[in-house]
């Protein structure tokens, strides 16, 4: 009658159909069951969704499936209780997280939760695919503020996905070449992603979702995801739409490649070898990969995270195989190699940034001949302390100036791109600092009182179901525009503009103020 899953979930013989024939009752409103292709899934009742959590997608990537491609999920027998979340992918937990993960990471984590409205349609309801971020080496999606009720609540299915992290993910090594010589290779994380929207294409309509309408979102190292799924030729035909969240894009530096390597850029191999030997494996044969597969999952962590990413035996991110990432992101936008689908791109207004020099004229050197023009744009007294003057710089080469960068390519394609800036910052900790990178992630899942009770106020609900209502609408169908909204118009590539989404809450579309110093940059990294 019960058998033991591999995290123990139980799978019950009995379906609630036959308990009701059993018993003479009927079932209760918060029951759901749906057939997958490997088996039966049962959900419950959250808010107005129902929930199917820690679905099995591939099988556990665990001994001899370490550092290979997913494989398979074995058909089960009885019923799924989908009653809470897989695993997290094994990583070390981030203190500082804004998206604290809620199960305890392990390496066996290929899992994925699905939020479908409770209402049953006629018509499959659209699907989104929410790939969560953390610099490719933290992150899950088990956090509280990626809870898909509320897509669910507006009649949208929501598949949100775990992705192995650090050296789990991105990982080469000679031994896996010779071994593998068929298979691809290094970017696992990416692979997973992969399976997960295979398994949505073939799966999602037995929760009510359309497989011909899936739209991938993510941020950050999420985002970054989704414009290397949108160039992979392993992902084509598996979405029809695309939001990219702080996710970059321009290749300010160099792609590590497999297995070739430069002075100044070791290849993915060599790092695996030098991880390797580190941990007193010797050599490329078989012996040395067993050993590898052999070592604790905290080893092959060996205390990375958000805190210390800057390893010298971690290849930081995906690799250049020729299979799954064929080139750099910005050298496939240019050179139009990406999915022609409508794409929502965005930052926030105080993001990501890493100054990159020590002094001012080494700042506005990276400007080259526009070093001076910059200068009076950035500087234009020469009072800004260089630490800030760094941050803007280097914020507006790394997220907004690559955000305007790839809209600007999908519209030359033939494709609607919705440009934005998010900028609202919940009242109860807005002290003008600007919206910090990830901010906008309960807003766009209008989670904000999850994210910020019991401090929220009306004005932050109010901002987070706006900007929901702008992403359920490009889900349902390409384009952001609703009733109950200021009015959002396309990106358009001979007078850029974006929605800017303002301290007040209040949508507002127009030209971009950073317009003079993006064209510098987009300038300087042409040349």
């Amino acid at each position: 009658m019960l058998r033991s899953f591999s995290r123990g979930r139980v799978f019950l013989g009995l379906s609630i159909i036959s308990l009701v024939s059993l018993f003479g009752c009927s079932p209760s409103a918060d029951v759901a069951q749906v057939k997958t292709n490997n088996g039966q899934i049962q959900g419950h009742t959250e808010g107005r969704s129902i929930a199917f959590k820690g679905i099995p997608y591939a099988a556990a990537p665990i001994n001899e499936l370490r550092w290979r491609a997913p494989q398979p999920v074995s058909p089960w027998q009885g019923t799924l209780q989908a009653d809470n979340f897989g695993h997290d992918c094994m990583q070390k937990p981030f203190e500082q997280d804004a998206a604290p993960l809620t199960t305890t990471p392990s390496e066996d984590c290929l899992y994925l939760n699905v939020w479908r409205p409770k209402k049953a349609s006629d018509t499959p309801y659209p699907v989104v695919v929410w790939i969560h971020g953390g610099g490719f080496v933290n992150g899950g999606s088990s956090p509280n503020i990626y809870s898909g009720q509320y897509f669910g609540k507006n009649k949208t299915v929501f598949v949100s996905v775990n992705y192995r992290l650090g050296r789990f993910g991105f990982f080469a090594h000679p031994a896996l070449s010779q071994s593998l010589p068929n298979e691809p290779l290094a970017n696992y994380a990416l692979m997973d992603q992969i399976a997960a929207l295979k398994w949505v294409n073939e799966n999602i309509a037995a929760f009510g979702g359309d497989p011909g309408q899936i739209t991938i979102m993510g941020e950050s190292a999420g985002g970054k995801s989704v414009n290397a799924l949108l160039q992979s030729p392993a992902a084509e035909g598996l979405f029809e739409r695309a939001v990219v969240m702080s996710g970059g894009g321009r290749a300010l530096f160099p792609l590590r490649k497999l297995n070739e390597s430069t002075d100044a850029m070791p290849s993915a191999e060599q790092i695996g070898l030098a991880f390797a030997e580190r941990n007193g494996i010797e050599g490329s044969d078989s012996k040395a990969l067993e050993a590898l597969r052999a070592l604790p999952a905290d080893a092959i962590v060996d205390g990375l995270n958000l805190a210390a990413m800057q390893s010298p035996t971690y290849v930081g991110g995906p690799v250049l195989d020729g299979q799954i990432v064929t080139a750099a992101t910005e050298t496939n936008y240019q050179q139009s190699n990406f999915a022609r689908v409508p794409v929502m791109i965005g930052t926030t207004n105080q993001d990501l940034g890493f100054p990159f020099a020590r002094s001012k004229e080494a700042l506005f050197a990276h400007f080259g001949e526009n070093a001076e023009n910059a200068r009076q744009i950035y500087d234009p007294k020469g009072d800004l302390p260089l630490p800030k003057l760094a941050y803007e710089v280097s914020q507006d080469r790394m997220m907004q100036e690559p955000a305007r960068f790839i809209a600007q390519q999908v519209a030359a394609s033939g494709q609607p791109a919705w440009l934005y800036r998010f900028g609202y910052v919940a009242q109860a900790i807005n002290k003008g600092q600007g919206a910090q990178h990830a901010s906008e992630i309960p807003y766009f899942f209008s989670t904000v009182a999850e994210k910020y009770n019991p401090m929220t106020s009306e004005q932050d609900q109010q901002a987070g179901k706006m900007m929901h209502q702008y992403v359920v609408n490009f889900v349902k169908f390409g384009n952001p525009n609703g009733l109950g909204l200021p009015p959002w118009p396309a990106f358009d590539p001979v007078a850029p503009n974006r929605l800017t989404f303002t301290e007040e809450g209040i949508p507002q579309h127009g030209l971009d103020p950073l317009t003079p110093k993006l064209d510098l940059i987009q300038q300087a990294l042409a040349n």
